[in-house]
Formats: structure tokens, sequence, C-alpha cells
């Protein structure tokens, strides 16, 4: 691995590793992004240990299907939609969360008046409720939020329509909403 390796782009690094089978490159993609995906584990996981399991876990998955990486969005989009989508099984597995269907329900439209609501919380609320809502939920917030992910990005990584993002992203900010003002009427 060359310094000159470490400048390449991530599709120039994917496309050496996947037609040319320089697979040593990976090493390159790893180093750029196993600490992110490991706060993302250890966001939801909330123990070191398991969080450093589950980035091996995740690395690997990713590593076996960099062949099925098409380029409709970034790389790095890819990637934390794979670690979600981990990170949610591995919720699943554990039994923590009793999974509801996303897209049941009754429609809610996408007020803007939650989305200030949700952008105006503390830091330390919003984590605390992003805690409480199911795995789904808080997979679409944070790439929206955190991770700064264009609607039509979402909608690629998810295979997902425009409708359905934004339903899905009305609906989380709702939910994690309605947790924080349960927990405003018992602290009060």
């Amino acid at each position: 691995m060359t310094k000159d390796n470490k400048q390449l782009s991530d599709e120039v690094l994917i496309e050496a590793i996947t037609q040319k089978g320089e697979t040593e490159l990976f090493g390159i993609l790893y180093d750029r992004y196993s600490n992110k995906v490991y706060r993302k584990c250890l966001s939801f996981v909330k123990d070191e240990s398991a969080a450093q399991d589950m980035v091996q876990d995740v690395l690997l998955k990713v590593f076996t299907q960099l062949g099925k990486f098409q380029g409709k969005s970034r790389f790095s989009t890819w990637l934390y939609a794979i670690t979600y989508n981990y990170c949610v099984e591995y919720y699943r597995k554990n039994n923590k969360y009793a999974m509801v269907d996303i897209d049941e329900g009754p429609d809610i439209s996408v007020d803007d008046d939650d989305e200030k609501e949700l952008l105006k919380m503390r830091a330390e609320q919003l984590k605390w409720a992003l805690d409480q809502v199911a795995p789904e939920d808080k997979m679409i917030l944070l790439l929206k939020y955190q991770d700064d992910t264009p609607i039509k990005e979402i909608m690629d990584t998810l295979d997902i329509s425009e409708s359905a993002v934004k339903m899905r992203l009305a609906r989380a900010r709702q939910r994690v909403k309605q947790v924080v003002q349960e927990r405003e009427k018992v602290m009060v």
C-alpha cells in the first residue's frame, strides 16, 4: 500500500478491488471508516466490546458485498446503511425492542413544526430519545440529520420511494417527540 493509494477516492479503490482483484486496498477503506462505523455501532449497543465485534462483522460484510456497490450513492452512505441494518438486526436477535412495522399505522403528513422541534432539542435529550425509539426510526433519523444524507440517497440506499422516505422520517420524528413529551410529563 503506497502513500499514493491512500489518496485515491473510494470509488477508485472499489474499482481496483472488485475489477482488478487488488483486495489489499480494502485496508485503506477500513482505515477511513472503521472509527465511524464503531461510533455508529456504539451508539446502538452502548458496549465497547460488542461495538468492536460489530465493526468487524460489518466491515467483513462490506468486503464480501463490495461487488454489489453500484455507485448510486456515496460509498459512505452505502456503508452506513449496511451498518444501520446490521445494528437493527443485532437488536432483533437480542430481543431488546419489540419491533413494529414502521409502515403500519395512520398516515402522518410531513409536519415542519415537528422537524423544527426535533432540531431544537438539546443534544443529550435527543440522544436519550433516540435510544428509546425503534432502531429503524433511529436509523433513518441519523441518516438524515447526523450524516446529512439527501433524501435521494436515502431512497437509493433503502430502495424505497421519496414519499416513503418522507413518511418514515415524519413518523420517526413524531415518535421521538412523543418519547420526549412522555419523559417531560414524568419529570414534572
